[in-house]
């Protein structure tokens, strides 16, 4: 996979998705460098890390796993990361420069804030006043920053969780938010975007993205698989497959390059971010993948689209294999069968998408998948957990 030649690397190719004849993805400007983004490692330890660095925080308290998830999101690190994912960042500022008719004396609630970014945008653009809302202890970073920039008077920073704070004002006009996580739901804030539309959004009020989009596709991966699963079968002479049953549940977020994609990408499902209810964030979906070529299948790799169809003209951008890369890079469900495919020949099944019963954050994914071949004939059934 690109991780291996280094992160820097970059499948470009424009976006060969099942959507793309659909949907125009605006290119984001090259006003900075390359993204280096860094590995989902890095996030993971700081996540570990707690907020204090001499050891405060006591292990075992009465933290639940969402203020885990919070306190994640005040290392500045990770707001780092996602600022210089320039293909995030230039499309949410495009979207928004380019089309001012949106926010032009307009209320704009800016759910999950972070550092405020998006907030200012949006006054820059016009927006007559902005609340933007962040859990974490970069609230008062946010502030800070929006003070410093001379945009105290169009922005209230408000510090706390959406559905336990009170707006000043009855109802917004529009809602933004940049809430999508790693296969597009994994430690999301979808159903906080939800509860804030229903909430405050007006009547005729715009949610900013509005369109998401889940895709799949199946790639050759030989040489990674190899040094990713089977490596627990011999370790240093001793038997560890335990580990690699572990292994194979736990999908792999990395970046995919686009020579190893095998078959056709098929959308699996569309969310209407301004129509959709929380339950529709859970789902069953079959799909069909045919093979482009003669080749050997290891793993299955999901990634998402994201669409501003509200804009003058549509906006968005893909975090497909084939598109520039993204600190979301894509998730490799890898698959226990080596699958040999000629061209044609497709790859028939089903996945099945839920948030995990103890910590809605988590996705546990259920997939099936069958094929009949001139020379593979197999069909499984296999569960993932994204942690």
């Amino acid at each position: 996979m690109d991780q291996r030649k280094g992160s820097g690397s970059d499948a470009n190719g424009g976006l060969a998705e099942a959507t793309a004849s659909r949907l125009r993805f605006e290119d984001p400007d090259e006003v900075m460098e390359e993204n280096h983004a860094a590995a989902a490692a890095t996030v993971g330890a700081e996540e570990e890390g707690g907020e204090g660095g001499g050891g405060e925080e006591v292990i075992g308290s009465d933290k639940t796993s969402a203020d885990y998830y919070f306190d994640s999101y005040s290392h500045f690190g990770i707001h780092e990361e996602m600022l210089k994912d320039v293909v995030r960042t230039k499309s949410y500022q495009n979207v928004i420069t380019q089309n001012s008719f949106l926010f032009k004396d307009k209320i704009v609630l800016d759910v999950g804030a972070g550092t405020g970014i998006l907030s200012l945008f949006c006054a820059k653009a016009g927006a007559k006043h902005v609340y933007a809302i962040e859990c974490s202890q970069m609230a008062d970073m946010a502030k800070e920053i929006v003070k410093t920039n001379g945009y105290s008077n169009v922005i209230t920073v408000i510090k706390g969780k959406v559905e336990e704070i009170e707006l000043p004002v009855p109802k917004v006009d529009v809602i933004i938010s940049e809430w999508m996580g790693y296969f597009l739901l994994f430690e999301n804030m979808l159903n906080t975007v939800l509860y804030a539309r229903d909430k405050w959004l007006a009547d005729g009020g715009v949610v900013l993205p509005d369109k998401a989009s889940l895709h799949l596709t199946a790639i050759e991966d030989a040489e990674y698989k190899e040094d990713k699963i089977e490596f627990w079968n011999n370790v240093y002479g001793f038997d560890m497959r335990c580990i690699k049953k572990q292994a194979m549940m736990e999908p792999l977020v990395d970046t995919v390059d686009a020579n190893q994609i095998v078959t056709n990408c098929q959308l699996l499902k569309t969310m209407d971010i301004s129509k959709m209810t929380p339950g529709d964030a859970s789902f069953t979906v079959p799909f069909k993948l045919v093979a482009e070529r003669n080749d050997y299948i290891h793993a299955l790799v999901a990634y998402f689209n994201v669409s501003f169809t509200k804009c003058h003209k549509m906006m968005g951008f893909s975090t497909g294999p084939r598109s520039k890369a993204t600190h979301w890079k894509q998730t490799v469900l890898y698959l226990e069968d080596v699958l040999t495919i000629c061209e044609g020949e497709t790859i028939t099944g089903s996945m099945t998408v839920t948030p995990n019963k103890k910590n809605p954050r988590d996705i546990d994914i259920k997939l099936y998948y069958a094929l009949s071949g001139h020379r593979c004939q197999v069909s499984r059934t296999q569960h993932y957990k994204m942690r």
